[in-house]
């Protein structure tokens, strides 16, 4: 039997991967030898570009260049965003939807469906991995985003039965992120965790409530007009506004002028991801002038801090739309080609409370590229689904209704001082059980359920006492910022019952709350094995 392999289909990246028979997770380079596959097809006479190659026509051949497809797929041409297809191809309308016009040999000009450029494009790789695996491949699992509808799923569908790929199933882009980071980052413990894709034409982001394993989608948000391209935009109108200085030639009357400016940025962007200084050089950019500028990289923050900032307030947005704070958020998980900025994920440091994980290109926790999360999450739900045989895999795929509901509020105990305990985190899908072991528990008690109210608790730090030095007499703290601590606090709320036990030599209290939201408590002696339960 062929692996099935997965992929992550992007609007300006793709990627593929597959779990080798040593259950390794590889990520499969086209012929190019890239992994980061982009998402462009161009056209020159009678060839078909893609990938990297395709990409490098942008310059040179950018009417024939088609860019940025994806999210064209099964919507209609009302209801395409045209405005990220400026650079390349043009779109014009077939049939009612999307597509893009061609010039091959001898002038003609060909019309190309948005079905048949992803067909095209999915194609290219799935021929990339049969090369890379050795065999032929006819199954597949998909990553999409979150808000992608069920005519976009369809499309997608028909677009790879053309090519003879089954998508065996659409994996949505949160989940794939989170399963490829389990081994690096295991959610073992009950969690919340921001999932952030930061592409090229736009962002996603979802809030995942982790409770018993179970992932629960607690708040999506997307943004079509932030991704890479808008920090390419900055230092496109810092480079023309340095060269315009300089020659007194404006480049942004030339389109090809524009085109150059626009690699060169994204090229800086990538290069003042890993190193501080960049340097670019563009012959005869307008007008016959060269151009040849270095740039570092708090330079490149200072010019592009408006967008990184919108880029945090994207992840501070999604979790006010999941109605929690900062504070309830365990950990981040930063996927796409624009999370490799430095500035980015320190930013984060500063909008999130220290025990955040964030884990991002810049953290030792991470264990994959951004790049290639996605595809490898995407994998890894492949190699679970080849373990079983078509009537199995039919009856785990087919749609059931299942009750998604989590409570608001935390359940839990009362301590010896009075304190709330809480057993059941907020955002804990139902039906759920869980059980709490008290060895040390002995003699008469009563034990209290309530459900726990939360608040934050904000203090001003004291400032530390520093010693009189006559170096630091002319510097005053007088201006500093005070340091505000915040704390998560629970108090009791309401209480839900109380169960009376007597002489007892340990206890084992279980929670379980079934699928109508009813709870059941009960006691149990560790010695005795005497129960107590209560309803509710």
């Amino acid at each position: 039997m062929s692996p099935i392999v997965g992929i992550a289909f992007g609007n300006t990246t793709s990627s593929i991967a597959y779990v080798n028979p040593k259950n390794d997770v590889d990520v499969i380079a086209n012929p190019d030898g890239e992994r980061t596959i982009p998402s462009v097809l161009s056209y020159v006479g009678e060839d078909e570009y893609h990938g990297g190659q395709a990409l490098q026509q942008i310059v040179r051949n950018p009417k024939n260049t088609i860019v940025n497809f994806r999210d064209f797929l099964g919507l209609s041409y009302s209801e395409c965003d045209l405005s990220k297809c400026t650079t390349g191809a043009p779109v014009v309308e077939i049939g009612g939807k999307a597509g893009f016009v061609v010039t091959r040999a001898d002038g003609r000009q060909e019309q190309l469906t948005v079905d048949e450029v992803v067909s095209r494009h999915l194609n290219q790789l799935k021929r990339a991995a049969e090369d890379y695996i050795g065999q032929e491949l006819s199954e597949t699992v998909i990553s999409v985003p979150t808000n992608f509808t069920d005519a976009q799923k369809d499309a997608l569908r028909a677009c790879a039965k053309k090519i003879g790929l089954n998508i065996i199933q659409l994996i949505n882009e949160p989940s794939a992120a989170l399963l490829a980071h389990t081994e690096a980052f295991p959610f073992k413990d009950d969690c919340n965790v921001v999932v952030a894709d930061f592409g090229g034409v736009r962002s996603d982001a979802a809030v995942i409530a982790i409770r018993n394993g179970i992932f629960t989608l607690l708040a999506t948000s997307h943004d079509s007009k932030l991704g890479g391209d808008s920090l390419d935009a900055e230092l496109v109108e810092f480079y023309a506004k340095d060269f315009e200085k300089k020659t007194k030639s404006n480049p942004r009357t030339n389109a090809k002028s524009m085109a150059k400016l626009r690699a060169n940025a994204e090229l800086t962007k990538k290069t003042l991801s890993n190193v501080t200084t960049a340097t670019i050089s563009i012959d005869s950019l307008a007008d016959g002038f060269d151009y040849h500028t270095s740039i570092n990289r708090l330079r490149y923050e200072l010019v592009a801090n408006k967008v990184l900032s919108k880029f945090a307030q994207f992840i501070e947005g999604v979790i006010a739309k999941a109605e929690l704070d900062p504070l309830d958020i365990n950990g981040v998980v930063l996927c796409g080609g624009s999370s490799f900025t430095p500035k980015l994920s320190s930013n984060l440091e500063y909008l999130l409370p220290e025990s955040v994980a964030i884990l991002g290109p810049q953290s030792k926790e991470a264990s994959n590229n951004p790049n290639e999360l996605l595809a490898c999450g995407a994998a890894l739900q492949a190699q679970l689904l080849s373990n079983y045989d078509a009537d199995e895999l039919a009856q785990a795929l087919e749609p059931v209704v299942i009750n998604t509901q989590h409570i608001k509020k935390a359940i839990g105990l009362v301590d010896a001082e009075g304190n709330f305990v809480p057993v059941l985190l907020p955002e804990t899908s139902f039906p759920v059980k869980k059980n709490l072991t008290l060895k040390n528990a002995k003699g008469d008690f009563l034990v209290g359920v309530y459900e726990g109210d939360h608040h934050i608790k904000e203090t001003v730090a004291e400032p530390a006492a520093k010693e009189a030095d006559d170096d630091e007499s002319d510097w005053s703290d007088e201006d500093d910022e005070p340091e505000i601590l915040r704390e998560k606090l629970y108090t009791l709320g309401t209480k839900l019952m109380e169960l009376g036990v007597k002489g007892a030599q340990g206890l084992e209290i279980s929670f379980n709350l079934n699928g109508a939201g009813a709870l059941r408590v009960t006691a149990r002696d560790l010695k005795t094995g005497q129960i107590v339960k209560g309803d509710l």
